[in-house]
C-alpha cells in the first residue's frame, strides 16, 4: 500500500502505512518472543522496548524507528498534519519507504 501511495504521491499516508507495517510486524515478534499479548500501543519505541529487542537494532535501524514512531499520531490530527504535508516530500518518503523495508524484512527473518 506505501508503494502504491508513494507513487500516487500521497506522502502523509506513504509515512502512515510504513509505521503501521513496522508497528504489526513488531507485535507479531513480541508475541513470537512472550507467548503473549502485546501491549496496545502505537508506540515502536515502547512496544521494542519492552519487548526487550529494541537493542537488537542496529543505530540505523532505532533511527527510522524513532524517525517513524510519532507519525502514526501526527498524521491523525489537523495541527500536526499540515506540518507534515511541508516535511513530507518525495525524496524523504522514498527513503523513509525503503528504510521500512529493510527494517521490515530483518524482523521477518527473525520471525522465521
Amino acid at each position: 500500500m506505501a508503494e502504491d501511495l508513494l507513487t500516487l504521491k500521497h506522502f502523509l499516508y506513504v509515512v502512515f502505512m510504513c509505521h503501521q507495517s513496522i508497528e504489526k510486524i513488531m507485535k507479531a515478534y513480541y508475541q513470537k518472543l512472550h507467548n503473549d499479548t502485546p501491549p496496545f500501543t502505537h508506540e515502536l519505541l515502547l512496544l521494542s522496548s519492552r519487548g526487550g529487542f529494541y537493542n537488537d537494532f542496529s543505530e540505523e535501524q532505532k533511527k527510522i524507528i524513532h524517525q517513524l514512531s510519532p507519525l502514526n499520531i501526527r498524521a491523525r490530527y489537523p495541527e500536526y498534519r499540515d506540518r507534515l504535508y511541508q516535511q513530507l516530500t518525495q525524496s524523504v518518503c522514498t527513503q523513509i519507504f525503503e528504510q521500512t523495508k529493510q527494517l521490515h524484512q530483518w524482523i521477518s527473518e527473525k520471525l522465521s
